[in-house]
């Protein structure tokens, strides 16, 4: 028997007037993983505990059996863990965004937050003007001042690391909640910190701003990447074994450090798979390949992520949201069946949304999400197509902690 489970990030949503009152999980064409729902046992599930931030990283410590009440101490840990970069005893980690914000000399408080990744900036460019920013005389100094390193990764998402940073107390807000807003709205605030933080941000925009990198990509048509923003701050965490959990060990797929990060700590082997951005141009075939190289390998347990339809919606693109769920249905789940059944491979089978992430204010949002849960020996027929509004018809699974449990046999509904 292998077991699989497959998140698409943030497709759950709310009604939108846009699609006539339906969601995009009404909306979107996903014939495979309708009739996997309608075969299956469908409910919704609690993955943000009540009280605690809505997002990937509390979600999906919850979908891998980790109480986020109890293990999370920040993001960042999390994908410094996904991205191979060690912790030091003493230092406080920072996820660190590329961000574009509105061009101009003008003062950074002032300015609005157009994008929170740089306009998807690719790994390559954010690696070579992240590093050239730390080699700038006047920064690298502020840097050695506040104690700070930032370690790149080939995406948008770099990791800081702060040694003695304070974080008690800290305020700093995702940049992905934030967009269109004036970011002096939005100062750092809670404790002495917060001020270096902020005054490394500002002189990142001023060294950033005509770096002839961001004049190229400006001229290209894109948005420059003229800002960095600290945040999801945390300090080092250890995960409970999976394997001595659940029984069961295996393979974590995703082109999102936080999600590796999880796996591995975890015990679980982190993949990445090259041409994996996060986005709709990602990787789909070579995700495909890798998740059957796993099964075939001799993996029980495979997690496959897919981030395409949370980032289309921070960009605010309902159409690539819709399309990204369309080709989660159509470029993975509907091969990796077709494939199971050629390998004459039993499955069991777990698909949810990590939590919503609402077209309507392009953030996440900590409400109950639906999740389907198929078993290839035991189909059903009297199920229905897998949407927010057919899941709560189901059961309810108050904990998000307890779907490992479920999807391993261990727990029953």
């Amino acid at each position: 028997m292998k077991y699989i489970l497959v998140i698409g990030d943030g497709m759950a949503d709310n009604p939108l007037p846009e699609l006539d009152g339906k969601t995009p999980l009404e909306a979107a064409v996903k014939p495979v993983i309708d009739a996997l729902a309608q075969a299956g046992t469908l409910g919704s599930v609690r993955t943000v505990p009540e009280l605690l931030p809505p997002g990937s990283d509390t979600a999906i410590l919850s979908i891998f059996g980790c109480d986020p009440n109890r293990y999370f101490t920040g993001r960042s840990p999390l994908e410094a863990a996904g991205c191979g970069v060690s912790l030091e005893p003493g230092c406080a980690s920072f996820r660190c965004n590329m961000i574009c914000v509105e061009d101009g000399d003008g003062p950074f408080d002032e300015k609005r937050i157009l994008s929170h990744n740089a306009g998807s900036i690719d790994g390559e460019t954010s690696m070579a003007i992240i590093r050239e920013l730390c080699e700038e005389p006047e920064f690298h100094a502020a840097m050695e001042k506040a104690g700070m390193t930032i370690s790149p990764t080939p995406s948008f998402r770099h990791i800081a690391q702060q040694k003695g940073g304070d974080i008690r107390g800290l305020v700093a807000t995702p940049p992905h909640d934030i967009l269109g807003q004036q970011v002096g709205d939005y100062a750092f605030s809670g404790n002495d910190n917060a001020a270096t933080l902020w005054s490394l941000m500002e002189l990142a925009n001023r060294k950033l701003e005509h770096l002839p990198c961001n004049e190229a990509r400006r001229a290209q048509g894109k948005k420059p990447a003229n800002g960095i923003w600290f945040w999801a701050e945390g300090t080092a965490v250890a995960l409970p074994n999976f394997v001595e959990r659940y029984g069961h060990g295996g393979s974590v797929i995703s082109a999102v450090p936080l999600v590796h990060g999880i796996g591995a700590l975890t015990g679980l082997k982190p993949v990445t798979v090259e041409g994996a951005t996060g986005e709709v141009d990602t990787n789909y075939a070579g995700k495909l390949q890798a998740a059957k190289d796993a099964l075939a390998g001799g993996d029980e347990f495979l997690c496959l992520h897919l981030e395409a339809p949370d980032e289309s919606t921070h960009n605010g693109s309902l159409p690539d949201k819709l399309l990204a769920i369309h080709q989660l249905d159509s470029l993975i789940v509907a091969p990796l069946l077709q494939w199971l059944q050629e390998q004459k491979m039993d499955y069991r089978l777990l698909l949810l949304s990590d939590h919503k992430t609402l077209m309507s204010t392009r953030t996440h949002d900590g409400d109950p999400v639906p999740f389907l849960l198929y078993d290839s020996t035991a189909p059903r027929s009297d199920g229905l197509s897998y949407t927010e509004a057919n899941g709560e018809k189901g059961p309810f699974v108050e904990h998000g902690t307890d779907l490992m449990a479920l999807l391993f046999g261990k727990k029953t509904l």
